[in-house]
């Protein structure tokens, strides 16, 4: 699978479609998984990714309330998506709801998937001033040898 990266600013047009960027239809696919984001963005999940990430979920125990939660949340919420003939998708108006997407979006590869932003809300999540990248990268060298 290819991995995917960069970003692309986009609007929804009049129906609520949205343009797949070239960039991300090869790691996309022309069917792929929607479904809700934990930093109230959407997740767009090649299908493949998307079966290991459930397969992960479903052996998550049904006794533990914080697991069938965990799980509830994507699978709960997740869609299945096909593009049209122009690499067009419809995003489904309660991911809609929960991204606060209106009309300006930015999608953002994030390596095996790709990302749906508000374009204000992706402006705050990624804003330079209040993101200490050294202080992350310090966290990730400790924790994951990155």
């Amino acid at each position: 699978m290819k991995s995917m990266k960069g970003q692309s600013n986009h609007n929804l047009d009049a129906k609520g479609r949205l343009i797949i960027p070239s960039r991300l239809r090869d790691g996309l696919g022309s069917s792929f998984v929607l479904c809700q984001g934990m930093d109230k963005n959407i997740y767009a999940y090649p299908e493949e990714e998307w079966e290991k990430f459930s397969e992960k979920l479903n052996a998550l125990p049904v006794s533990n309330v914080q697991a069938r939660k965990f799980k509830l949340f994507f699978q709960g919420s997740a869609v299945d998506c096909e593009t049209d003939s122009q690499y067009r998708i419809v995003i489904p108006q309660n991911l809609r709801s929960w991204a606060g997407i209106d009309k300006e979006v930015v999608l953002v590869g994030n390596g095996s998937i790709a990302e749906i932003w508000d374009k204000e809300a992706w402006e705050r999540y990624n804003n330079a001033e209040d993101m200490d990248i050294n202080a992350i990268s310090m966290e990730m060298s400790t924790l994951y040898g990155i």
